[in-house]
């Protein structure tokens, strides 16, 4: 089948210095133990300093530093860009709009910019955008993920009064942003995109994860500011991996037995083991995962994985990227491959 479109250069951005179980656990007075246990990640990145408070980065710090990074790898002048799309569920604020304020950082001008509120899918979501741009008539997009959760972090606050399903909050995410840049045609290094997945599931489910408006300093009281369903979650993911895995390999035409590379959906470093367990897919599949290090980076999570990918993709190699958001129930994912006749992909 046709490509629908081509992944040419990726880029990411993480910012300071990995943060580990024990600085996380003295900072938010939490068991480190239960981080290893129940969360299973080793580090994470925020755009906080969590003993001073002082926001380092914000999200169109990381999301401009992504971009750029992308589109030098790809050898894209930002001057060739079409579009720029963007996905986040924590904008830097409500306007301007976070797309434009990184657009502007780039030196981008005359061009439509898209935002997308959404949460771990985001990302897809952008692509498929990017690949309807692509079809009316426009050549080279720019695709931007990222979250940051520094609104969130509230270092005075009592821990000890939390809910798990309220404490999991703490552990589990991380900052960061990816991008990505999508040709019409191909381009040395590029992964074509052969099947996309992105469709909502959740109708009648209640809400796996919620994300109040106003963040820990103005807090809805009709409303909790985060609760995360992790029964829900633990249950009902991956079963739609498994959903969401055969799909795009039906969609492409593939067998499972032509794959060499999955991309499992990050929740955390436990979720991830348990979900890339159940796929059932033959053992030469290989996992490409980075949530162990960087923690659950929201919409960045499928554009770092992706980034990873590219240097590991040989000529002739398929991967299937999946994806779950659990805060209303999203599937999504996608099927890429390389040229057979490629050569730029390194041996990790």
């Amino acid at each position: 089948m046709n490509p629908l479109c081509f992944l040419t250069g990726t880029g990411t951005a993480l910012p300071g210095d990995p943060v580990d179980n024990k600085t996380l656990g003295s900072t938010f007075n939490i068991s480190e133990d239960w981080i290893d246990l129940f969360v299973g990640t080793r580090t994470r990145h925020f755009g906080r300093d969590l003993a001073t408070g002082e926001v380092t980065h914000t999200l169109t710090d990381l999301c401009a530093e992504a971009a750029g990074r992308a589109l030098a790898d790809a050898g894209t002048d930002p001057c060739e860009l079409d579009f720029v799309v963007l996905a986040t569920a924590t904008p830097d604020a409500l306007l301007p709009a976070t797309v434009n304020e990184t657009a502007d950082r780039l030196g981008l001008t005359h061009l439509p910019t898209y935002q997308l509120q959404a949460g771990c899918a985001g990302a897809v979501q952008a692509i498929d955008v990017a690949r309807a741009l692509l079809a009316g008539g426009h050549r080279t997009g720019l695709v931007v993920a990222g979250d940051v959760t520094d609104r969130f972090l509230d270092t005075a606050f009592d821990t000890s009064r939390l809910a798990p399903q309220e404490l999991v909050n703490y552990v589990l995410f991380g900052d960061g942003a990816a991008a990505a840049v999508v040709t019409a045609e191909p381009r040395p290094g590029a992964v074509a995109v052969h099947s996309l997945l992105h469709c909502f599931a959740g109708l009648g489910r209640a809400p796996g994860q919620i994300v109040g408006w106003h963040g820990a300093a103005a807090p809805d009281p009709a409303r909790r500011m985060l609760h995360e369903d992790y029964k829900a979650i633990e249950r009902d993911v991956p079963a739609l991996a498994r959903e969401i895995l055969w799909e795009l390999l039906g969609t492409a035409g593939w067998g499972p037995e032509t794959l060499h590379h999955v991309l499992p959906p990050q929740l955390s470093g436990r979720m991830t083991e348990k979900i890339t367990a159940g796929l059932g897919l033959p053992p030469q599949v290989r996992e490409v995962s980075c949530v162990q290090e960087t923690g659950n980076t929201g919409n960045a999570l499928p554009l770092l994985q992706l980034d990873l990918l590219m240097n590991r993709l040989q000529p002739g190699e398929r991967a299937v990227s999946v994806v779950v958001e659990s805060s209303k129930w999203i599937k999504a994912g996608l099927a890429l491959e390389r040229s057979a006749t490629d050569s730029r992909a390194e041996a990790p």
